[in-house]
């Protein structure tokens, strides 16, 4: 057996497990530590859904405590808006031992798969269908906050629809107990969820609470209205950087018809210190209704506009109420979280701690609370205060690129988060999944020289039906690209399945194809294509160029 092999979870398409009364049929995805499969109880005569662990993690006591910690926490849920758990224990198969969830089976598709279709008719999803979800998955949210947990990886790929257009928010494998008593695996310091959607506090491995995971969905809904996200990089780590540095555009630079209530609404949510945010997710869910209301159903208008300025003013011009205080003239404002000298009677990164922790010198802030915290401190300005600013600004870059970098590290190190299959390419209707995320940071020179440059075979199951081409839906806009289709995604995907894909559509590849020394993906996946996923393609007349990875470390 090859090694490439060796490290394939094992399909246990065919098998049962709960002493037989779960018989495991259809595949519906495969993440990083377990499978999800379309199973049939012959006890209660019913279609649900199985995840099994990969048989390998199986064999680790930590892993399985872990996934036993998932099965009981979502246990506790009974929500109409929250996928449920039925069951949970453990067989052995081939020699090993597999836990196993039982699940609800969601006959329907991922919100991804969803949002994809909007985007390649409309360019976006329309703002009060967003909005409609959006109210949805913080009803899940509120009853999850209720009960002391903390979901940390919402996002498209993670919100399911079904049929009837009902949400079902899934995937609470890495949720936390906000209660003291938890285990190790979910201490303060631990990076867990999908870095395109980590809220600041999670960026820099600090403690979570019910405002982070408003934050995603900020982030989420930012997606529907758009398209796209409001930060996009080529590492986790600068992806990380971007939500604790840098400020959103707003969502109607990119769609002009997202109207300012609505770019409010996501400005506050993604605001960086927590309790600039919405409190709770009941206060969010009342605000999306109350906002929805005002809208008239318009037709996203893509502009293709270049990123813009953050939509932070208009957060206060919206919400006033929870604006930052206005500093004196003069006055140096000391960002949320910079890291350089808070102001008196602030903790780092300007959120306040008691007295006692600012004599003691101590600079880990305290848990957040759910109660709306008071306007972010202002640092104030004084005698030579320029130069001492700037020399703090230059002292606050290099302290968070050092942070942002160990906290990178450490959450690849410890192996991502409880990840399950998404939609993206490898799931179709099924009930629990979640994105891999197994990009790693560039070595060092000193770390070449101590090891052989790493090599990676890429994944030849990770394919495209050929549809996607043949079947490929027409540009929504028309008018400016005249017989133009939707380009197909092709990243991370196998050259070989994509290049049947393009030649069942008669498609034209340029010749010969790009390649690219990459480890993360693996020899023979495409990493780059022209044009862009989502663009518009004529296939009269463009040709396609793709990017190959050799499998070879830089």
């Amino acid at each position: 057996m090859s090694d490439q092999a060796a490290q394939q979870p094992a399909d246990h398409t065919g098998r049962a497990v709960g002493g037989g009364r779960y018989q495991l049929r259809s595949l519906l995805g495969r993440g990083g530590m377990a499978s999800v499969h379309l199973a049939y109880d012959t006890v209660l005569d019913r279609q649900i859904a199985v995840k099994t662990m990969h048989g390998e993690l199986g064999q680790e006591d930590s892993f399985r405590e872990r996934f036993r910690r998932e099965a009981q926490s979502v246990a506790k849920l009974t929500h109409p808006n929250i996928v449920s758990v039925f069951d949970t224990g453990e067989d052995i198969l081939d020699g090993v031992p597999v836990p196993y969830i039982v699940m609800e089976f969601v006959d329907g598709r991922p919100l991804r798969d969803v949002l994809d279709e909007d985007i390649a008719r409309h360019g976006a999803m329309p703002a009060d269908k967003a909005l409609k979800i959006i109210k949805d998955v913080c009803a899940a949210l509120d009853m999850s906050h209720e009960m002391g947990l903390v979901h940390r990886d919402i996002k498209p790929g993670n919100v399911m629809l079904t049929k009837r257009g009902e949400v079902k928010v899934m995937d609470f494998g890495i949720a936390r107990a906000m209660q003291s008593g938890v285990t190790s695996m979910t201490q303060t310091g631990m990076v867990v969820g999908t870095p395109q959607y980590l809220s600041p506090e999670q960026a820099l491995g600090r403690g979570v609470d019910a405002r982070s995971d408003l934050y995603s969905v900020g982030i989420m809904l930012f997606e529907l209205l758009t398209g796209r996200l409001p930060f996009e990089a080529d590492s986790p780590l600068a992806i990380a950087y971007a939500h604790v540095q840098e400020e959103p555009p707003t969502p109607s630079h990119f769609n002009s018809a997202v109207p300012p209530a609505v770019d409010g609404l996501v400005a506050r949510m993604l605001r960086k210190n927590p309790n600039e945010r919405f409190a709770d997710a009941a206060t969010l869910r009342t605000e999306c209704e109350r906002v929805s209301g005002s809208l008239t159903g318009t037709a996203p208008q893509i502009t293709g506009a270049a990123p813009a300025a953050s939509g932070a003013a208009v957060s206060q011009t919206v919400f006033p109420q929870y604006g930052a205080a206005t500093p004196p003239p003069g006055a140096h404002v000391q960002s949320p979280y910079a890291l350089g000298s808070p102001p008196p009677g602030a903790g780092a990164y300007g959120y306040p701690h008691p007295p006692t922790a600012v004599q003691q010198g101590v600079h880990t802030p305290p848990p957040y609370h759910l109660n709306p915290a008071a306007a972010p401190a202002v640092a104030g300005g004084g005698k030579g205060g320029g130069n001492r600013s700037m020399t703090l600004l230059v002292a606050a870059g290099v302290l968070a690129l050092v942070l942002i970098a160990g906290t990178a590290m450490a959450y690849l190190l410890s192996g991502g988060s409880d990840d399950s299959p998404e939609a993206k390419g490898d799931t179709s209707g099924q009930s629990g999944g979640a994105e891999d995320v197994d990009d790693d940071p560039e070595p060092t020179d000193d770390d070449k020289q101590e090891r052989e440059p790493r090599f990676k075979e890429g994944d030849p199951e990770k394919t495209i039906d050929p549809k996607e081409c043949v079947n490929a839906r027409d540009h929504y806009n028309e008018d400016e690209h005249p017989d133009a289709i939707v380009m197909p995604d092709f990243y991370d995907k196998h050259f070989a399945s994509v290049k049947e894909c393009i030649r069942q559509a008669k498609w034209i590849a340029e010749s010969p194809d790009l390649y690219e020394d990459e480890v993360l993906k693996g020899k023979g996946m495409v990493v780059d294509q022209s044009p862009k996923k989502y663009e518009p393609f004529n296939p009269e007349e463009d040709k396609i160029q793709l990017t190959i990875s050799t499998g070879n470390e830089r």
